[in-house]
C-alpha cells in the first residue's frame, strides 16, 4: 500500500480507539509493515475488529497480504499468444514431425 494509506489506518486507529498512543518511533516502525500489506484486505480486517474489539489491534490482527502472483498463469498466456502468431501449416508440420517421434519412441520402448 501507499504511505498516504498507512497513515489512514493509523489515523482511524488512534480516532477510534483514545488509548492507542502514536509516538513517531510506532508511526515509523507500522509504516514499514504497513507498506508491505494489501490496503483493501487491511481496513478490511481492521473493520472487522472495530466491530468486535473495544482494544487497539496489534498490526498483526490487521496483517493481510495481496496473493502472491501466479507466474506460471502469465507465462501460459504468453505461450498462447505466441502460439496464436503460428501459421496453420507450421503448426500442421510440428504436428507431423511430433507423431513421427513419438513412433519411434514408442518403436524402441518395446
Amino acid at each position: 500500500m501507499e504511505r498516504n494509506q498507512a497513515l489512514e489506518i493509523l489515523e482511524t486507529i488512534n480516532e477510534l480507539y483514545p488509548q492507542f498512543e502514536l509516538t513517531d518511533r510506532k508511526v515509523k516502525i507500522m509504516l514499514l509493515q504497513l507498506e508491505k500489506m494489501d490496503y483493501d484486505r487491511v481496513m478490511a480486517r481492521l473493520n472487522e475488529h472495530i466491530v468486535n474489539s473495544p482494544f487497539p489491534p496489534t498490526l498483526a490482527e490487521i496483517a493481510a497480504y495481496a496473493p502472491p502472483k501466479n507466474e506460471h498463469l502469465e507465462q501460459i498466456q504468453k505461450w498462447r499468444e505466441e502460439a496464436a502468431k503460428v501459421s496453420p501449416e507450421v503448426k500442421e508440420r510440428f504436428r507431423k514431425e511430433f507423431e513421427k517421434l513419438a513412433q519411434k519412441i514408442e518403436e524402441k520402448s518395446k
